[in-house]
């Protein structure tokens, strides 16, 4: 099966906050979003984490 789930986590504070899923066929490279870290408190940079 192509997609695969994997979890984001922020570069910051190192917490996992999401979980998504990605394509692995349209999508072989990490995924790197701006999302929102409740820890943070801030809109950070969110890293794909296998």
């Amino acid at each position: 099966m192509p997609r695969d789930g994997f979890t984001l986590f922020c570069t910051d504070c190192k917490m996992e906050n999401y979980i998504s899923k990605k394509n692995k066929k349209n999508t072989p490279e990490k995924v790197e979003l701006k999302k929102f870290c409740a820890k943070c408190n801030a809109s950070t940079l969110h890293k794909e984490k296998k």
